[in-house]
């Protein structure tokens, strides 16, 4: 095919796929079962083929219309997120950051709030991902955060932090026993893990950090397992169990009560942080500036991290 079916029967299409059916497409596209119908059969007409099967009074996608559905809903996304480049691109004033979801939410986004309010009328997005940005995407992306070895290959990057983990939890898990705990008592506590596999190395584990402080024949009792930092750190916060933490992303939560530190012993990630940059981010003077405080942000943080390891 040399050509694209209507954008509108496309549009239509992606809705009919994302709702399951004709109504609730309708509902969302805020037209008629009648028009979305009338789209479909459109699309159909223009592709050769059919893209539906009857089941009842609902119509849902057969195997190719699904496999046409993937295609499209990518694309979509990608006109949408070009769409929403353009838009940000009419404001000079405004800066985009794309991070790790749980170093974004834990880390980054406290401390830019602190930024952004002595830079008044500067929009800035943050956009939290696991995917890399590719080439073509970085074009609309100022600043990265990443995670793992090999980022320090881009020639736009520098290493921000190496952090480290340490055990924490609620005060309320600890409210009949005492704020500190030695090694062997903590790990009867219920222990929550974070692990990142397949997307990236995943930090210390609970037998790792046990056999390095002496007992590495405990069993472990690994009570839930959470692919996000945040989610896990979040079920210490209500006192599920004891997190093997990174300490930037509890820092907050200490200093507020919310988290103690049963067990100053930590142990470092494997790997670090890197902060990347477009190269064309410096022609606006707001990057340059915020490229000073996030390099100056990544140094205090490894001076901490570097503090709770010296001491543990």
């Amino acid at each position: 095919m040399s050509y694209l079916p209507p954008l509108r029967a496309l549009e239509v299409f992606e809705a009919v796929g994302i709702c399951g059916g004709i109504s609730q497409a309708a509902k969302r596209l805020g037209v008629s079962a009648g028009a979305v119908s009338q789209q479909m059969k459109v699309l159909e007409d223009a592709v050769g083929l059919s893209l539906t099967v009857k089941e009842g009074q609902r119509l849902r996608l057969n195997a190719t219309g699904q496999r046409f559905h993937e295609g499209c809903c990518e694309a979509f996304e990608r006109l949408r997120a070009a769409t929403a480049e353009l838009e940000r691109s009419k404001n000079a004033s405004n800066l985009y950051v794309s991070a790790l979801p749980s170093l974004l939410s834990k880390w980054l986004a406290p401390l830019v709030a602190g930024w952004q309010a002595e830079h008044p009328g500067l929009s800035v997005y943050l956009d939290g991902t696991h995917t890399e940005p590719s080439k073509a995407d970085a074009n609309g992306i100022d600043f990265r955060i990443s995670y793992g070895e090999g980022m320090q290959d881009n020639h736009h990057t520098l290493e921000l932090f190496r952090d480290c983990v340490i055990p924490a939890c609620s005060p309320v898990l600890l409210a009949a026993h005492g704020p500190q705990v030695a090694v062997d008592e903590l790990l009867r506590f219920p222990l929550l893990t974070i692990d990142w596999r397949p997307k990236f190395e995943s930090p210390p584990s609970w037998p790792e950090w046990s056999a390095q402080n002496g007992m590495a024949d405990v069993a472990i009792n690994n009570s839930r397992i959470f692919s996000l930092s945040s989610m896990a750190i979040q079920a210490a916060i209500e006192g599920h169990g004891m997190v093997l933490a990174q300490y930037s992303m509890i820092r907050d939560d200490v200093d507020n009560g919310r988290l103690i530190l049963p067990c100053r012993h930590a142990m470092p990630l494997p790997s670090s942080y890197y902060l990347s940059w477009n190269p064309s981010t410096f022609h606006k003077a707001q990057c340059r500036e915020f490229h000073r405080w996030m390099i100056a942000r990544g140094r205090e943080q490894q001076h901490l991290s570097d503090q709770l390891i010296a001491n543990g």
